[in-house]
């Protein structure tokens, strides 16, 4: 008896509030559905970082005859005596993983040249003697590599000193920049929804204030009363947070599965188990965000 009560109070409401609750529904949906996106934002940012920083690679270019630089002689190759320090100088640093210091000559520095300009016109333009030998360094931790390019960038014979990651790091920052963008306004609006499911809150016991008095009169307890107005925020909630799963779950499948991942074949993208992931935290955020200002809410304007 006392459940149905409870129920009924809790339909009661939703009809009496019905624009209010769907203004909540709406709110909480596509707020959700931007938290939801950071987050699937920022799984994605570390599947491509993980799939790249694993490949990235330093490279220390050597002199030739036909190079410039500070480091070089002119009109020389890099001498053995100076390849033998670079890499003693390599291998015996801390940053460089076991056995990642590999020595490519200029023959094979024209096999690849061949291979990556085929049928190219450019393919014919250089000789073996005009192709530069290298170093090329793979890292314990591509998040650590100054120290491997500070000890080799002043040495003899080395003529450049190539990192992948500064390529990569102004395209990650963009898409960290665009991932918290994407969660700061998704916070704004969920505090938005937060102030909006208070207010609704607020002005349903102002309409019940009676039947609220009553129930206080023959000694219903806190709880017995606040557990309506808790059933309507926590039944918005649901239903935002629903469409709000949908709507990643859409977004996932026809945007990423269906387009991304058809166009882009050689970047990793994320998944169902990511879209998990993150409508796992749509839920959570959802049944919090109307749960803590209901009972914030209901402990102030339910004392009559």
């Amino acid at each position: 008896m006392r459940f149905r009560h409870i129920f009924s109070e809790t339909g009661s409401g939703l009809r009496r509030n019905l624009t209010m609750t769907l203004a909540v529904i709406m709110t909480m949906w596509v707020s959700l559905s931007l938290f939801g996106s950071g987050l699937l934002a920022s799984q994605q940012v570390d599947l491509m970082k993980g799939r790249w920083y694993d490949k990235i690679e330093i490279s220390i270019f050597l002199c030739t005859q036909d190079t410039k630089g500070d480091n070089c002689d002119p009109g020389q190759d890099t001498s053995q005596a100076q390849k033998d320090v670079i890499r003693q100088t390599l291998e015996s640093n801390p940053e460089v993983a076991p056995g990642g210091v590999y020595f490519e000559s200029k023959p094979e520095a024209y096999k690849e040249f061949q291979k990556a300009y085929e049928g190219n016109p450019i393919q014919d333009s250089l000789t073996v003697d005009q192709m530069q030998e290298s170093f090329r360094v793979k890292l314990k931790n591509p998040e650590q590599y100054e120290g491997v390019v500070s000890s080799v960038a002043g040495l003899k014979g080395v003529q450049a000193v190539q990192d992948l990651r500064k390529y990569l790091d102004p395209f990650f920052s963009w898409l960290n920049l665009l991932q918290w963008g994407t969660i700061i306004s998704s916070a704004l609006l969920l505090f938005a929804a937060a102030l909006q499911i208070g207010n609704t809150i607020r002005l349903a016991a102002f309409a019940r204030r009676r039947e609220i008095g009553i129930m206080r009169l023959v000694g219903a307890s806190n709880l017995y009363i606040t557990l309506p107005f808790l059933f309507e925020a926590v039944i918005s909630a649901i239903v935002g947070a629903g469409l709000a799963c949908v709507t990643l779950a859409s977004g996932v499948y026809f945007i990423i599965m269906k387009k991304a991942e058809v166009s882009i074949q050689s970047l990793p993208w994320i998944g169902w188990n990511q879209a998990l992931l993150a409508m796992s935290g749509v839920a959570i955020v959802g049944l919090l965000l109307a749960i803590i200002p209901t009972l914030i809410t209901t402990r102030k304007y339910l004392r009559v």
